[in-house]
């Protein structure tokens, strides 16, 4: 599987796993639980959450599935703006914690802006460093000009990650931000990357390609080829969400698609690439 490598020197799988929205249902919890297990039993390492899913259920629900794997994973986190003061980020982060049963997480992400100075939030992530709360930060939903702001104000370490909305349905990002990241150092986390809704993944150039391809599970779904797309670029780390051990396996058996540039020719000329900067799109 393709990796990506962290400023810390830190090294994982592209393919993640997205939470959002697990957790929340109780006759689902069980089958989500064993997909995150699945995942990692399949050596997907990334495990993606925030204070904000669910009201802290996904981070429970996360922390319940890592019980006794905790080695196994990378994890990441987000807080909401409205808790990203320095003092706030370490009482959101604490409570993070708590949730998701560990005493560190890997990656700690500011899920959108907000009002609080960004040199205060950035502030309040070097003390959790410096308290071994937490490894690295970032940012998410930033766009070019939210990152150099970002990485205008000093900081004991870098930016490590921009977690945005990218997928086919969404390319605005492939004008600059992805690579204006990459040579950043700064890796993309891209959510939502099968996109929203299912017209996306009913689009006849994805069916048609992805007749042309297989996996160890069989033929290739339009699905597993948007997934394929995505992890494709250098530098992106793809978080899809599934919520049960089959689509879990399903999403890893796109790692093992080889697009052709016969087939990303096909889906340029389907699904145009951006031909001016548009404004960053969020869900």
């Amino acid at each position: 599987m393709k990796t990506v490598t962290f400023p810390n020197g830190a090294t994982v799988p592209a393919l993640g796993m997205g939470t959002w929205n697990m957790g929340d249902s109780d006759s689902r919890r069980a089958d989500e639980i064993k997909s995150i297990h699945a995942g990692l039993d399949a050596g997907i390492r990334v495990v993606d959450t925030a204070e904000m899913y669910g009201s802290g259920r996904s981070e429970k629900l996360v922390g319940e599935a890592i019980r006794g794997r905790r080695d196994d994973v990378f994890l990441v986190s987000k807080v909401v703006p409205s808790n990203a003061s320095r003092d706030g980020v370490r009482k959101a982060c604490a409570a993070s914690l708590k949730r998701l049963g560990t005493d560190h997480l890997d990656l700690y992400l500011l899920h959108w802006p907000g009002s609080v100075p960004l040199e205060e939030t950035l502030a309040g992530f070097d003390d959790l460093i410096d308290a071994g709360m937490i490894r690295s930060w970032g940012v998410s939903n930033f766009d070019a000009d939210g990152m150099r702001e970002v990485e205008s104000i000093p900081a004991s370490t870098p930016c490590a990650a921009n977690q945005v909305l990218y997928s086919l349905d969404y390319r605005g990002v492939e004008f600059d931000l992805l690579r204006r990241d990459r040579d950043a150092g700064v890796v993309t986390m891209a959510y939502s990357p099968l996109g929203q809704g299912g017209d996306l993944l009913r689009a006849p150039v994805l069916e048609r390609i992805a007749r042309r391809h297989a996996t160890s599970l069989g033929p290739a779904t339009p699905a597993q080829v948007a997934l394929a797309w995505v992890l494709r670029q250098e530098n992106v780390l793809a978080i899809p969400k599934a919520g049960s051990p089959r689509h879990q396996h399903e999403n890893f058996a796109a790692t093992q698609i080889t697009l052709t540039r016969d087939d990303l020719a096909q889906i340029d000329e389907a699904i145009a690439p951006p031909r001016r900067r548009e404004p960053l799109a969020m869900i």
